[in-house]
C-alpha cells in the first residue's frame, strides 16, 4: 500500500515510518516490523508461517506468558521508560522531550523500543491500561506519560520520585574499590584484546594473587573518565585497595625488583 494515498488505514496501524511491515492471520494483526530491516523481516515471516493456529487454552497461556514477560521488563530496572525508538534516537516528538526532562534531571533510566516488539508494544497498553507511549515506571509501579512526567516537573516532585544516575566520580571509585586488587584493560583475564593487556595478566598471574578485572572496551564513559580521575592516559590500569599502581611498564619494574608481590599482597 501507498501509505499517503490511504490516510485511513495508516492511521488505523499507527503508520509513522516506511517501509511497514503487517502481519496478519486469520484476518488479525499479530505483528509488524517499522523499518527496512530485512534479516529481521525474514524471521517474522518465517515464524509466522510455521506456526500452526492455535487452541484458545494456549492463547491463554500466552497471554499469561506475556504478563511475566511484561513484569519482568518493567522491573529490569529501577527507572524504566517504553519509549518509541532509543534515548539517542527517539522516533516520535513526545518520547524525544520526556528523554530530555529525564536527561536534564540527571536521572537514572532504562529504555525499551516498543517499535521493537508489536507483542509488547499492544500488550504492555492492557497490562497497564494506559494507551499511549511513552510511559515511564518506576519500582515496578507506572507513573505515567509525557504530560504527567511534565506536572511532576512543575511540581518538583520528578526528583523525589525518579532514582538519580550516579555520578561518574562516585561509579569509579566504587569499580576502583570493587576488589583489592583491581585491573582495568582492554578484555578479560579470559581473553585480551591487546598486547599489554595480555602481558600485564600473565605477569600477575604468575604471582597467584586474586584479582578482578574491568572491560574498558564495554563502557566508553569509564574509559574516557578514568584516564582524567587518575590523571594517568593510557590502559591498562592496576589498583591495589584503590590506590593507583601504573601500567605495564610500571609492573614490569616492580616484577624486576621483586616489590609486585608485597604490593599486591597491600604489604607495601
Amino acid at each position: 500500500l501507498e501509505a499517503e494515498a490511504v490516510p485511513e488505514v495508516s492511521e488505523k496501524y499507527g503508520i509513522s515510518s516506511v517501509p511497514t511491515f503487517l502481519f496478519f492471520k486469520n484476518s488479525q494483526k499479530v505483528d509488524r516490523l517499522d523499518g527496512a530491516h530485512a534479516p529481521e523481516l525474514t524471521k517474522k515471516v518465517q515464524r509466522h508461517a510455521s506456526s500452526s493456529s492455535v487452541s484458545a487454552a494456549c492463547n491463554d497461556s500466552t497471554k499469561e506468558d506475556l504478563n511475566v514477560r511484561l513484569k519482568k521488563l518493567i522491573n529490569a530496572a529501577p527507572c524504566m521508560l517504553f519509549m518509541k525508538g532509543s534515548p539517542k534516537e527517539p522516533r516520535c516528538g513526545f518520547s524525544k522531550q520526556i528523554v530530555e526532562i529525564l536527561n536534564k534531571h540527571g536521572i537514572a533510566f532504562s529504555s525499551f523500543d516498543i517499535f521493537s516488539d508489536e507483542e509488547v508494544r499492544q500488550g504492555l497498553k492492557t497490562y497497564s491500561n494506559w494507551p499511549t507511549y511513552p510511559q515511564l515506571y518506576v519500582a515496578g509501579e507506572l507513573i505515567g506519560g509525557l504530560d504527567i512526567v511534565k506536572e511532576l516537573e512543575a511540581s518538583g516532585e520528578l526528583d523525589s520520585i525518579c532514582p538519580k544516575a550516579q555520578k561518574l566520580e562516585d561509579r569509579l571509585k566504587m569499580l576502583i574499590n570493587k576488589a583489592p586488587v583491581m585491573l582495568f584493560m582492554k578484555g578479560s583475564k579470559q581473553v585480551a584484546k591487546c598486547g599489554f593487556s595480555k602481558q600485564i595478566i600473565e605477569i600477575i598471574n604468575n604471582t597467584g594473587v586474586d584479582y578482578e578485572t574491568f572491560d574498558i572496551l564495554e563502557d566508553e564513559e569509564v574509559r574516557q573518565g578514568l584516564k582524567t580521575y587518575s590523571n594517568w592516559p593510557t590502559y591498562p590500569q592496576l589498583y591495589v585497595k584503590g590506590e593507583l599502581v601504573g601500567g605495564l611498564d610500571i609492573v614490569k619494574e616492580l616484577k624486576d625488583s621483586g616489590e609486585l608481590l608485597p604490593i599486591l599482597k597491600g604489604e607495601n
